[in-house]
Order: C-alpha cells, then structure tokens, then sequence
C-alpha cells in the first residue's frame, strides 16, 4: 500500500532543511547565515485503520486529520451488536 490517506489525499512531500550559523544582529553578532541545505520530507500522520468503503469492512491508511474529522466509519466490533435495521433483514 502507498503511504497515501484513502480520504483526503496526504501524502509524502518535499522540502528543504536550513542549518545556521551565527549570532543574531540584535545580540551583537554580524547575523544568521545558512550554512547547510538539504533535502527532506514531510511525512502525514497516516493510522491503518479497519473502515466501512462501500459497506465492506477493508483496511485502509487514514490520515489522523481524517479520523478526527470523522470521515473515517468504522464497523462494529461485535456481531451481537448489529440490529435487523442494519443488516438489512426485514423487521416483524
């Protein structure tokens, strides 16, 4: 599975990563220069999680941003807990 939340899209991007050196202005040094520069990424929060997708239980990446916002449904643990209404089982 790709490192990609299956609701909102996050994945790995790309950035750079600054190294200084010096003293500020402000604290009698000559300033910050940049010393280093290099590649890194941004990784998001990604949970495996057991969610409903078309009614079918599958396990899925989920972003945690995602599962708070409540985009994520998630079947019920039990069998005993299912109703008629929600198997689809016609009621008496």
């Amino acid at each position: 599975m790709p490192a990609v939340c299956a609701f909102t899209g996050k994945k790995t991007s790309r950035g750079m990563k600054r190294a200084w050196r010096g003293q500020a202005i402000a604290k009698g040094g000559f300033g910050l220069k940049p010393t280093g520069i290099t590649r890194r990424t941004f990784k998001p929060n990604l949970q495996e999680v057991t969610a409903l997708i078309d009614g079918v239980p599958q396990r899925v990446y989920a972003s945690a941003k995602a599962i708070k916002q409540g985009l994520v449904v998630k079947p019920l643990k039990r069998k005993y807990g299912y109703t008629r209404q929600q198997k689809g089982l016609p009621t008496h």
